[in-house]
């Protein structure tokens, strides 16, 4: 199973860092050389977004990232296999990686996506269904609530010819893959959690995101940010139903914690 990791020209210091990382745990990667938010066309990037969606206007550092996951995702269907995984260049990888990229085998037929990292805060709980066994001491549960952060997962091909086939955008990377609330796309994917993770990234661990900095601009307190967070309140609501009907037929909010 290849692995591609989306890389910024500009951050040859998380090259190596990855490229160390991956190499200590037996691991090849395939750099993909991503979208840059600060040197890109205006042009190139807004035709493939929406002026608006669901949570509101995209920042730029997102909608270049998104397209930076596209151009790994043509590679992946350019090579032929099965399916392949991605990374960001800012993740932290456990030394349980080494048995989860290196092979396809525990990956149940039909699975379309694989979500590989524990984002969010310590201990971050989701709602899953359908726990089974994956590969030695790991387990894959159906997404049945938002986890977002696309720093680490698996597709298929069915899932990357689907996500390829989109002409437009509406939602960042990690919330048109792991976002039931607000992505079309979500029920299609249905996405796996793979128990425990085996991906967090840095800023969970201490470094920030580069594309931080162009989403302050949209989170800064205003009339603007008190709507779009209601509105994203409103979209929590409406999946309140569902998620109370799988929780009486089984499904369980676990906690995503890191392996070692």
């Amino acid at each position: 199973m290849r692995i591609y990791l989306i890389n910024l020209g500009r951050r040859p210091d998380r090259l190596a860092a990855m490229t160390a990382r991956a190499e200590g745990l037996g691991l090849v990667l395939e750099r993909v050389e991503a979208v840059d938010a600060t040197a890109v066309e205006p042009d190139a990037l807004t035709r493939w977004f929406e002026d608006g969606g669901p949570l509101g206007e995209i920042p730029r550092g997102d909608k270049a990232c998104l397209l930076s996951h596209r151009l790994a995702w043509q590679k992946f269907l350019a090579s032929g296999e099965a399916h392949a995984a991605f990374l960001e260049d800012d993740v932290v990888l456990s030394r349980g990686a080494t048995e989860i990229l290196t092979n396809d085998s525990w990956i149940p037929a039909g699975a379309s996506v694989v979500k590989l990292e524990h984002y969010g805060p310590k201990g971050q709980r989701v709602l899953l269904s359908g726990l089974s066994a994956a590969a030695d001491g790991f387990q894959l549960g159906r997404m049945l609530s938002r986890h977002t952060g696309a720093a680490a997962y698996i597709l298929s091909r069915a899932a990357a010819k689907l996500l390829l086939h989109q002409t437009r955008f509406d939602l960042p990377v990690d919330h048109l893959l792991f976002n039931p609330n607000n992505s079309v796309l979500f029920a299609r994917l249905a996405p796996l959690q793979l128990l425990p993770a085996i991906a967090r990234q840095e800023q969970f661990v201490g470094a920030k995101s580069d594309i931080e900095g162009t989403r302050r601009p949209l989170r800064a307190l205003s009339a603007t940010y008190v709507r779009r967070e209601l509105v994203r309140f409103g979209y929590d609501l409406k999946l309140l139903p569902r998620q109370t009907g799988a929780l009486l037929t089984g499904a369980r909010f676990i906690a995503v914690r890191m392996a070692p």
